[in-house]
């Protein structure tokens, strides 16, 4: 069930002759068809002054057709994702953290365009499943500390994730792809290549449609997707390209649960959205005892709940997820005369709605003791970003770069009259209309203005960046219906984030980097995150005093050496950093009834950990991937209130969500048409309450991919099964998405799916 969730803080491959540099920004991203070394996955990267890999779209192609290019990197070190579905695609329960930083504090792009903090509630921006479809990733680029000057992103405390769409084909072509398995899933793709069409003029237009049942439960996850993009010369070395992506997602929610409920109920508990006459009788005996706080609806039914329920939280009737987004973008990129340049706009709409039957407000009239309960959410941003630079003397080459965005987001709650106690008068995954109730409704518009200056500096086998980034981040809120939330204006600036690091050759493949990096966070402008999520006098407390609130800032340092001899390439890199100005927001009383929060500084948090990175070429077409990474972040200060009273003894505890020890392996073989691959993944335990009284024990998964690709004389098929949770291990995946408790059990997990089977047929021409 989809519960308010107020977390503001908490927590090889080498390129064949080249690697990225330092900072750079990114340019031109070749075809999926046209990489340098397809037998490599993973980019260690070579020349970085920090930690970052790279992942090819190959690894993406491996995974069971539809997966999310966020599951792809979660092999990478210190890359902690979950989520509930095979894909990694279910929003309500995909969670990245890395390093213990959680994925709002993660910077997020795609081609550059910022896709914002990922939060579920679409508050700035949208999830990469939504911004592209997995076919149509070129490049992954994941950089465990605090990421480059150039990232579009103002909440970049921990890495960033940089996702670069795969250029048009130099070549007319056709590629379909169609998916069944497990959970009856049917899956269709479609891209067709323009090719040349004159002038190196190139597009590709794609398609996909996606419709799986619940692995548990009843309801559906359905997706219609398209995307395209065309590059076109202007001159030498100098290109505009346009990208436009179409989603409209609609998917039937998993039941958040507790430890308590898995042991009573079972893994396989969900919502009862098959039985509406039982949701009924759940909430009339509800509304009969009190524990919604509603009037009672059927005295005849009692105040007995029939087992195995024992709270009105166990199950709900039903909930969704819908969005409906618009993307697009529209660049000029290259070089000329020796001076690098680029210039993009881009422009994003978001119409979406994360609704439930909730038995805490009944319908008016009596016709129902349930009514609909959404969170609405309508996001108008529009941006532009660019750079340029070049060599100034013989060591220097200088990159200077803006980001101005301005964001519109308007968000309400409202509720929806259930018309019948027999029977459900609206469907879930369709969008509302007419509520009989709205609690609160907000403008909140955000104006960006970022910049950053950096200088690469190459004396020899020794290189230094230099740089800093500065932003100014502008929040407003207006109410249309104000309910008892705030108002008013906030913002963060600071024009002088510094960041500087080193690589050294040394030699037989050799090299040693490290770096210095420091981050502030800005605030967001939402009802339901950052600080307009309280109360008026709780917003004004946070603007004056010695409560004035302070913006989240990082500090990291790396210091590491990679190494390519033969056939292996590998990684080793150590890091600290320091967390200060933790924010968090607490809710009081269930999840679903919407409590506003309270905002506080609760201190410091400290990390402290190494990763290790290897990738072996074993000949005859086998291969081997390994990461390990190891972290202790803890809380330094412990939780009190204004008045100094202990809230939570979290002084010295382990950050929620924040496994010490992460190993990821994988051996493959890609030889003759014939390809598998077998991937395990162990992750240590995990701490669901900032005093670590609950815990999720850790837990191994295992994944399996088989193929065959034909050789058809210039066409292509193949055929490619895979397997996910191959031991069909159960376990809980996703922990924290109803938010954390100081102490004791909590409603806010999610079980991973069990072990499930597709097939995929590809075919091209």
């Amino acid at each position: 069930m989809r519960k308010l969730s107020i977390l503001l803080a908490g927590t090889s491959m080498l390129l064949s002759g080249a690697a990225f540099a330092q900072d750079a920004p990114a340019g031109p991203v070749p075809a999926a068809d046209d990489g340098a070394d397809q037998n490599h996955i993973v980019v260690i990267g070579r020349g970085e002054t920090r930690q970052v890999q790279q992942l090819s779209s190959s690894d993406i192609a491996e995974l069971a057709a539809g997966t999310s290019p966020l599951k792809a990197i979660e092999k990478l070190p210190s890359v902690n994702f979950q989520s509930a579905d095979p894909f990694g695609a279910y929003e309500w329960a995909t969670r990245v953290s890395i390093r213990s930083f959680n994925q709002n504090q993660l910077g997020f792009t795609l081609d550059g365009i910022p896709l914002g903090d990922a939060s579920y509630g679409n508050v700035n921006g949208l999830h990469i499943s939504r911004a592209i479809t997995s076919e149509n990733v070129g490049v992954v680029r994941v950089s465990q500390g605090a990421g480059s000057l150039g990232t579009q992103a103002t909440n970049n405390l921990g890495g960033t994730l940089e996702f670069f769409s795969r250029d048009p084909s130099d070549q007319f072509g056709i590629h379909a792809e169609g998916t069944y398995g497990s959970a009856n899933t049917k899956r269709l793709f479609g891209r067709i290549e323009s090719g040349d069409i004159g002038g190196g003029v190139k597009a590709y237009a794609s398609y996909v449609y996606s419709d799986m049942d619940k692995w548990k439960g009843w309801g559906a996850q359905r997706t219609n997707q398209a995307n395209g993009k065309i590059v076109a010369p202007l001159a030498d070395d100098v290109r505009l390209v346009g990208t436009l992506s179409y989603s409209d997602r609609r998917e039937n929610d998993y039941q958040d649960l507790s430890l308590g409920m898995i042991k009573r109920l079972g893994y396989r508990w969900d919502n009862i959205s098959n039985d509406y006459a039982l949701a009924v009788r759940i909430a009339d005996i509800a509304n009969n005892r009190g524990d919604t706080g509603a009037p009672v609806s059927n005295a005849a039914a009692g105040t007995v709940y029939p087992a195995p329920f024992a709270t009105v939280d166990d199950a709900y009737f039903d909930a969704a997820g819908l969005r409906r987004d618009w993307l697009g973008s529209l660049g000029v990129e290259g070089e000329s005369g020796g001076l690098r340049f680029a210039l993009k706009g881009y422009y994003h709409n978001n119409h979406g709605q994360g609704l439930w039957f909730t038995p805490y407000v009944p319908s008016p009239g009596g016709t129902s003791p349930i009514s609909i309960r959404t969170t609405e959410y309508d996001i108008n941003r529009k941006g532009v970003f660019g750079h340029t630079g070049g060599k100034l003397g013989e060591h220097n080459d200088v990159t200077i770069g803006f980001w101005y965005e301005r964001n519109d987001f308007q968000q309400a709650r409202r509720f929806y009259a259930l018309s019948s106690r027999t029977a459900p008068s609206r469907r879930s995954r369709d969008f509302q209309s007419n509520p009989f109730f709205t609690q609160w409704d907000y403008d909140y518009t955000t104006d960006t203005f970022q910049y950053y200056v950096q200088d690469k500096l190459t004396f020899g086998d020794l290189t230094l960046n230099l740089g800093w980034k500065g932003f100014k981040v502008k929040n407003a809120a207006d109410p249309n219906v104000a309910g008892t939330l705030a108002r008013g204006k906030i913002d963060v600036t600071d024009w002088f984030q510094p960041t500087a690091g080193f690589n050294y050759r040394l030699g037989a493949g050799a090299e040693l980097f490290g770096g210095f990096t420091q981050v502030t966070r800005a605030f967001v402008a939402s009802a339901t995150s950052g600080p307009f999520a309280t109360t008026q006098a709780g917003f004004n407390a946070l603007l004056s005093g010695s409560t004035r609130l302070k913006p989240e800032q990082s500090d990291t340092w790396e210091l590491g050496g990679r190494l390519r001899s033969g056939p292996f390439t590998g990684s080793l890199a150590g890091y600290y950093v320091n967390f200060r100005n933790r924010l968090l927001g607490v809710t009081t009383g269930a999840g679903i009834v919407g409590n506003p929060v309270t905002l506080q500084n609760v201190g410091d948090v400290r990390a402290i950990g190494f990763e290790a990175t290897g990738d072996l070429r074993l000949g005859s077409g086998f291969g081997a991937f390994v990461s390990y990474s190891y972290n202790d972040s803890t809380y330094r200060d412990d939780v009190r209130n204004a008045a100094g009273t202990l809230l939570a003894a979290t002084k010295g505890k382990t950050v929620v969500d924040a496994p010490k020890h992460l190993l990821k392996g994988e051996l493959t073989y890609d030889l003759a048409g014939f390809n598998a691959r077998i991937g395990a993944n162990y992750m240590s335990r995990r701490y669901f309450t900032y005093t670590n009284d609950q815990s999720i024990a850790g837990r191994v998964l295992v994944d399996a991919t088989l193929g065959y690709k034909f050789d058809l004389g210039g066409r292509s098929l193949e055929i490619q099964a895979n397997a996910t949770n191959l031991f069909d291990k159960k376990y809980v995946s996703t922990i924290g998405t109803n938010g954390y408790g100081n102490s004791g059990d909590n409603q806010t997990l999610m079980v991973g799916a069990p072990q499930q089977f597709f097939v995929t047929l590809k075919a091209g021409f």
